[in-house]
């Protein structure tokens, strides 16, 4: 009696593997990259506080990814609508903005702030920019060393901004590629599925059971070295694709 999973099985395990890794394919562009930046910015800025939050289009809000400092406890994972507070102006106009006295600015969430804790006094708001969209906004809260930030801070935080958005924009992709990849293999897992596909491979060759999830394992592992091998494992999946399309029909 054959002992060995099925090839079903074998596809569901990996989808699962897939979905559960998907960040960690990227640990320098992820979470931890973002948190290491806003962490760098509150320090060469001697700011109380600093935070990155990205935007959510389909839900019209703004959502905080990641804070340090001040209030950070509460701030990561609040969303604010996108049309309102300063990260939401900066979000809307594409253009960075100094306020020195917040209590006096309009667009300034108070209501926002009070939630964390933290009620700052000035900020530096920056947006995050990816192939001419703005993807969100990073802010540094209050300089301690003077009573607002001036154009050398709002220069400099630019090239934080500029990391930030290449570690976010090069995430958002591989995530994009990774739900691809899911949804082909989960088209396959299904009884009806499996058993042809099986059978196909069997017929061809019993080792290719292994070779599918070996050339996966392979799409995922390159995805992560950069834009380049993104786009040749999308090539092979669309071909591995169309592979599966044309010779599965052939059974029916």
């Amino acid at each position: 009696m054959n002992s060995a999973p099925s090839l079903e099985a074998q596809l569901r395990e990996l989808v699962l593997a897939i979905t559960a890794t998907s960040r960690a394919l990227l640990p320098l562009s992820g979470d931890q990259l973002l948190q290491t930046i806003v962490q760098a910015a509150a320090s060469i800025f001697g700011a109380a506080a600093a935070s990155i939050a990205l935007v959510d289009e389909s839900a019209g809000e703004m959502v905080f990814r990641v804070a340090y400092g001040q209030g950070s406890d509460s701030v990561v994972g609040m969303r604010i609508p996108l049309d309102q507070g300063i990260a939401g102006y900066v979000a809307n106009t594409g253009q960075p903005i100094a306020v020195s006295n917040v209590q006096t600015d309009p667009r300034f969430a108070r209501d926002t702030a009070e939630r964390t804790g933290y009620v700052p006094r000035s900020i530096l708001a920056m947006p995050l920019v990816a192939e001419d969209r703005v993807i969100g906004v990073m802010e540094v809260l209050d300089k301690l060393s003077a009573p607002s930030f001036g154009m050398q801070d709002m220069e400099l935080l630019g090239l934080f901004a500029r990391q930030a958005a290449l570690a976010i924009h090069q995430s958002q992709h591989l995530d994009a590629l990774n739900e691809i990849l899911v949804q082909n293999i989960r088209a396959l897992v299904t009884p009806e599925t499996a058993v042809d596909l099986e059978r196909v491979l069997g017929e061809k060759d019993a080792a290719k059971h292994d070779d599918v999830l070996e050339i996966a394992r392979v799409f995922q592992s390159i995805a992560g070295l950069g834009e380049r091998e993104r786009k040749a494992c999308l090539k092979i999946m669309q071909v591995f694709e169309e592979y599966g399309t044309t010779h599965l029909s052939a059974y029916e």
